[in-house]
């Protein structure tokens, strides 16, 4: 097929679905020519999860077109990254991408034989990589190769040099891997620009860059190996995918930052030229769509539900997951996928259960916060303090909050408007009216008492995440427990700054789009 293939048509596969391809004409010329040489590496640190069919996908693409692919295991890059595990575990977890990765081309139809696996200690450690890595430092300024790995790398407030190093490994690999292209996420553009820029100083010659958009999580944020509410693992149950899936931000009619719509356009798709809606008579019955913009335009006028969309895509997903879940059935994959992701309660067994919930973590990662829209608000019928809200928080219906803010602020100021929400608290009924979650407040004390709901930053969306800076990696409680009182411990560290930011010990309240702040209330409380 390849061999019939027009370079044109190799061209419009290749390209298709990228966000973005630095070096187009470069790519014309070759595929007039001969078979373009590609690789594409990720470091084994976390579990890869669902979001990686939509690379996978793409290598697909590249092998429909007679590319010759390159997939490089870089533990290297994975150590260096803030040293996120040690060399004896990466060593493990290398032979987990593998095994996973190989089962992932396998369950959407790509031939192995035509590809090569490369693990990157097998020539990142020979005198000659070594040597370019000395003279690639010697040009490379700390200011570049910061602002380089500022998407990759993890940040922090005194970088390693091991993190510095990173980008330029990555450049380098482009020469020692003998690829005409890299092809990587939208988010390593800046590595790939660092690469074009310096690799001619070197004497080699500056590659193509092929970028793929970042596929947002089911929390409307990036999908991370390191946030465990925003992605579905490969091996996850058929129970946990659909628990998964009922979560995810999926507004009606809303298409941007939405990760279960993103995944059709990128995964489903491309994979199979059709998604098939299932859906009961009384609301249409099923429907096969065979253009994306279709399915897109549909969505959009809300005549696809939430809730359809998600049980078709998990319909979908787990007809591709089936046979990798087989795979990891049998006991030496079971044994690998212990020993490479070992629990993090593996010793929790030898301590004394009173005193480990005396000394667990109270850290703001526990906390579910959302972003939220009131869709409704009115008095409590049998309160006059209190107000009835219907909050949009992006799950399927809104969640009903009762709030003692009747004396404070006014039913037109809470209408439509966007709020933080504490959701994992344990629902309780509040005058006969259960409360499903509780909406955060900045407050003063004196006479008279203020209070302002907290605001998100303009553009957010309901069921966004709200984190506290630097606290990103921890995965909510699936309910905070009254007697542990976790809310009430972080509580009393959550202020107002004197420039209006909610903070938590110093560090700001935020979503992907910025900081959550208040209006006036400087030096308040949050509650």
């Amino acid at each position: 097929m390849a061999e019939e293939m027009s370079p044109d048509k190799k061209f419009n596969l290749i390209t298709r679905n990228l966000q973005e391809v630095l070096g187009e004409e470069k790519l014309e010329l070759i595929l007039k020519e001969r078979e373009l040489k590609v690789y594409w590496g990720t470091a084994t640190t976390g579990k890869p999860h669902v979001a990686y069919f939509v690379p996978m996908s793409k290598i697909a693409d590249f092998l429909k077109a007679g590319c010759e692919v390159t997939i490089l295991f870089a533990d290297l890059h994975a150590f260096l990254d803030n040293m996120k595990a040690p060399w004896e575990l990466l060593e493990l977890r290398v032979k987990y991408y593998e095994q996973v990765i190989k089962a992932m081309l396998e369950s959407i139809g790509v031939p192995l034989d035509k590809l090569k696996f490369v693990k990157g200690t097998d020539y990142q450690l020979s005198r000659e990589y070594t040597l370019d890595v000395y003279r690639l430092s010697s040009m490379v300024t700390e200011h570049d190769a910061k602002k380089a790995g500022a998407e990759v790398v993890k940040q922090v407030e005194h970088p390693l040099l091991s993190g510095l190093l990173y980008p330029g490994l990555q450049a380098l690999d482009e020469e020692y891997l003998k690829v005409d292209a890299q092809f990587g996420g939208v988010d390593q553009r800046k590595i790939f620009t660092l690469a074009e820029k310096y690799l001619p100083s070197l004497g080699y010659t500056k590659r193509i860059h092929m970028m793929n958009p970042m596929v947002p999580g089911l929390t409307g944020s990036k999908m991370s190996s390191s946030e465990e509410e925003s992605k579905i693992d490969l091996l996850d149950k058929k129970e946990d995918i659909k628990k998964k899936l009922k979560k995810a931000f999926c507004e009606p009619g809303n298409i941007q930052n939405n990760g279960v719509l993103s995944f059709v356009k990128h995964v489903l798709f491309p994979l199979h030229s059709e998604f098939a809606i299932k859906r009961d008579l009384k609301y249409g019955g099923d429907k096969v769509y065979t253009l994306y913009e279709e399915l897109e335009k549909d969505f959009a006028v809300e005549q696809i539900h939430p809730g359809d969309l998600k049980a078709s895509v998990e319909v979908a997903l787990n007809k591709l997951l089936d046979p990798i879940r087989k795979k990891f059935e049998t006991p030496e994959l079971k044994k690998l996928t212990s020993l490479a992701y070992p629990s993090k309660n593996k010793n929790a067994v030898k301590v004394n259960p009173k005193k480990a919930e005396e000394e667990e973590e109270i850290i703001p990662s526990r906390l579910d916060l959302r972003v939220g829209r009131i869709v409704g608000v009115e008095k409590h019928p049998a309160a006059d303090t209190l107000y009835l809200e219907k909050i949009d928080i992006g799950e399927e219906q809104p969640r009903t909050v009762v709030s003692g803010l009747v004396a404070y602020v006014s039913q037109e100021e809470l209408q439509d408007r966007l709020v933080v929400v504490l959701c994992n608290l344990k629902p309780q009924k509040m005058r006969g009216i259960e409360s499903q979650a509780m909406l955060l407040c900045a407050s003063v004390d004196g006479e008279p008492k203020r209070v302002e709901p907290l605001d998100p930053p303009e553009g957010s969306a309901p069921g966004e995440c709200v984190f506290v800076d630097g606290y990103t990696s921890g995965t909510p409680d699936d309910e905070l427990k009254p007697k542990k009182k976790v809310f009430e411990k972080i509580q009393v560290d959550m202020k107002i700054s004197d420039e209006c930011i909610a903070q938590w010990n110093k560090k700001d309240l935020m979503t992907k789009l910025g900081k959550i702040t208040c209006k006036t209330l400087k030096g308040g409380s949050i509650y």
